[in-house]
């Protein structure tokens, strides 16, 4: 998103590089990883940590968010899902077929245009971009992990009740009683997604990654 603030710190980097050890271990070619996880648990950080280190490597990488792609603007969103019910709330409020399509678009090295939410406008605005010459691809977000032919599917273990005190920080969204709803709907099915990664992050065990 656009205007939109990062609060990088170590644990981030830690996180970051731990993936990029992995990344340079076993790419050949194209390369898509998703970073998923609750609200507030760090995916965008370590996705950008993650941007600038790729750089280092002398890779080319482009960052994809995926609060970019929700069918309804966030101006509409908190009453569509009071009209449709909480149980509205998960990864179908995404658009999958702009997703698969800017997907495809980086595997066959096209042109492209992706949306990016401003957050000072309050628009969405349209990114073109070349995918010709891009070697890595990230894509963060709650759902990320849905991505099919992902080559890295990272999961952030911390859930949105151990980063409170974070989203009360980020002021980004008032913390009514609708939104503790909607972080819980939320953190159901980010959980029930959890099985779908490949290595998993827990920032309270020095950023190392665990894999099943």
């Amino acid at each position: 998103m656009l205007n939109d603030i990062l609060l990088l710190n170590k644990k981030h980097e830690n996180a970051a590089q731990t993936i990029l050890e992995k990344v340079m271990e076993e790419r050949k070619g194209k390369y898509i990883i998703t970073i998923s996880g609750e609200v507030e648990t760090g995916k965008c950080e370590v996705a950008h940590m993650l941007g600038r280190l790729l750089k280092k490597q002398g890779l080319k990488t482009k960052l994809l968010n995926m609060d970019n792609y929700y069918k309804i603007p966030p101006a509409e969103r908190t009453e569509w899902r009071k009209k449709h019910g909480i149980e509205s709330v998960g990864y179908e409020e995404y658009d999958w077929d702009m997703i698969n399509k800017n997907l495809n678009d980086f595997r066959i090295g096209d042109k492209s245009t992706y949306p990016c939410f401003d957050l000072f406008t309050g628009e969405m605005d349209a990114i073109q971009t070349n995918f010709k010459g891009i070697d890595i691809l990230v894509v963060e977000g709650l759902y990320s992990v849905k991505i099919e032919g992902a080559n890295l599917k990272v999961f952030i273990e911390n859930t949105y009740h151990e980063t409170m005190e974070e989203q009360k920080i980020s002021g980004k969204e008032e913390l009514d009683e609708f939104r503790m709803l909607v972080l819980e709907r939320e953190h159901q099915v980010v959980q029930s997604l959890k099985p779908l990664a490949d290595f998993y992050l827990d920032f309270d065990t020095a950023s190392e990654i665990f894999h099943y």
